[in-house]
């Protein structure tokens, strides 16, 4: 899931072995989007998500951020995280 996350702010990485250009060792990689294992990548991921899910008209819960909930045709619908 945390993959091709979107990150807001720039991230560098070292060249990844198997793909260094040799004539340019001092060059890094700036990231578009985030990695598995980067540390900001379940921050992307969450903002992502939580964007979708209010975009659609879900509330949060006050008490569980990760608790989304909407009322459909007289129906409650609960999303948990």
């Amino acid at each position: 899931a945390f993959l091709n996350g979107v990150i807001e702010e720039e991230v560098y990485i070292e060249q990844p072995e198997g793909f260094e250009v040799f004539s340019s060792e001092s060059h890094v990689c700036s990231l578009k989007r985030a990695l598995y294992g980067l540390k900001q990548a379940p921050r992307a991921w969450y903002t992502r998500i939580d964007s979708y899910f209010t975009g659609l008209g879900f509330s949060k819960s006050e008490v569980d951020p990760n608790l989304y909930q909407i009322v459909v045709e007289g129906k409650l619908l609960i999303i948990v995280l």
